[in-house]
């Protein structure tokens, strides 16, 4: 081989890990169509809506899935020793991610074992039916799970203890019921979930505003009640809150992006000031609105205080009812 080639080929490889490296990827710890989906999607467009800036943002952003335990596979793979230092890799996480670190579904992981970029935005808990199902609001639900709870199959992402199965034993519970009566099926996240729900494999799926968001709006899903303070501006404005039927519980869930504990400070810097200027910006208002979310940022060392104290309070939750491992 002479120098010549030998030179071409030094250069192409220098190249092609020069366009590796450059690549920005968000990986979906769960598979399509779910809410950890439109987190990526989200944060896809707000960085290409810096793209006139001064300073844009180093690279396009491609979405990957990776689902698997709920976001354990994610995590592991991250946390690695081959992926841990990735400086272009995020991936998306939700306040159930951190409902399942409390109660050590992610084996021995803590909070402090990845670098916390930034939240995008809030979403709130939600049941939901099909269009066409017997079932017009959240009493007429109730009262049939109070007659016979095996007949009603709940869709759920995750197993018992997940954020979807916690949300809805609270508001069975709150109705004076024993949670335990109610038959979950246990689905890799919320996409799957409202698939399995319009196939009628499952009535109900407990899940997140933004997705129903999504499935709403096809006529084909019909909202029972939001786990929210108020009622939703946009799509889900007519449906009333839980609180509205006599059932007095609220579930937020924050949604946002990490990355690997070994990213080079300059690199994950980068990222808290690009997810800084995407969170200025009046149109990503817009853009998150249109996704189903609602008001609330914070990046870097405010996001990473504000998550260690929200998985000490899910701990202490989960304890209360006998779910930390």
């Amino acid at each position: 081989m002479t120098k010549v080639l030998q030179a071409m080929i030094a250069a192409l490889l220098l190249l092609c890990a020069g366009a590796r490296a450059a690549s920005l990827e968000c990986i979906v710890p769960s598979k399509p169509g779910g809410a950890m989906d439109l987190t990526c999607k989200l944060a896809q467009k707000g960085l290409q809506g810096l793209r006139d800036a001064p300073k844009p943002p180093p690279s396009e952003m491609r979405i990957t899935y990776l689902p698997g335990g709920i976001g354990a596979v994610a995590w592991h793979s991250l946390v690695s020793q081959r992926r841990r230092a990735e400086p272009n890799t995020l991936v998306a996480f939700s306040g159930g991610s951190l409902l399942n670190l409390a109660q050590g579904k992610f084996g021995k992981a803590k909070a402090s074992d990845v670098r916390w970029v930034a939240a995008l935005g809030t979403d709130y808990g939600m049941i939901a039916v099909r269009a066409d199902s017997p079932y017009k609001t959240l009493g007429d639900l109730l009262a049939a799970l109070k007659r016979n709870p095996e007949k009603v199959l709940i869709g759920v992402s995750g197993t018992i203890g997940s954020q979807d199965w916690l949300k809805m034993a609270m508001v069975f519970k709150t109705a004076g019921l024993d949670p335990k009566a109610l038959r979950f099926v246990a689905l890799e996240g919320g996409g799957e979930a409202f698939t399995a729900m319009h196939a009628n494999f499952v009535q109900v799926v407990s899940g997140d505003a933004s997705e129903a968001t999504l499935y709403a709006a096809g006529g084909n899903t019909r909202v029972l009640a939001v786990l929210s303070e108020k009622r939703l501006p946009g799509v889900l404005s007519g449906v009333p809150t839980a609180r509205e039927q006599g059932i007095d519980v609220v579930w937020p869930i924050i949604r946002g992006l990490w990355m690997g504990p070994q990213v080079p400070d300059a690199d994950y810097r980068q990222w808290v000031a690009a997810f800084d200027r995407v969170l200025a910006d009046p149109r990503f208002a817009q853009m998150r609105a249109a996704s189903g979310l609602y008001p609330f940022g914070l990046t870097g060392d405010a996001l990473r205080d504000y998550v260690a104290k929200a998985v000490d309070d899910y701990g202490r939750r989960a304890a209360e009812l006998g779910l930390v491992r």
